[in-house]
């Protein structure tokens, strides 16, 4: 099976679909890999690039944004690297009112079972209760 890999501006065409010609256009690739013709790859990088567009560019909340994202993770054919890492920054994000990124670093803090970051950032990463904030 062929894999290919799928970057930001895919996405955004198909969940704003602000040029629906493109738009229409994902959908036929997003059928195709829900049939089993090719395998869809992308990366945390790109989901974190997503949201930022959705964010800056867009203007929307994260209350918005959580529900894109976990639908593009529930996408049959699509594989999404560190994909259970993305859910769970999704889960912060959303739920703490954070940064994605901070989101990503304290589910991989979770996953490494650390618990302590030196940060200097103390608005976004002191609302996850699991995580000490030190500052050197």
């Amino acid at each position: 099976m062929k894999k290919v890999f799928i970057d930001t501006n895919i996405f955004i065409r198909y969940l704003t679909n602000d040029d629906p010609a493109k738009a229409d256009r994902v959908e036929l690739l997003l059928d195709r890999a829900e049939k089993g013709e090719i395998v869809l790859i992308t990366t945390e990088l790109v989901i974190a690039e997503i949201v930022w567009v959705l964010e800056s560019f867009y203007g929307l909340k994260n209350t918005t944004i959580g529900p894109m994202i976990h639908a593009i993770l529930a996408t049959p054919g699509l594989k999404v690297i560190n994909g259970s890492l993305v859910e769970k920054a999704i889960d912060y994000y959303v739920t703490h009112n954070i940064d994605f990124i901070d989101g990503y670093i304290s589910a991989l803090m979770d996953q490494e079972k650390i618990d302590v970051i030196y940060s200097y950032d103390k608005k976004h990463l002191s609302r996850i209760h699991s995580i000490q904030r030190k500052e050197p």
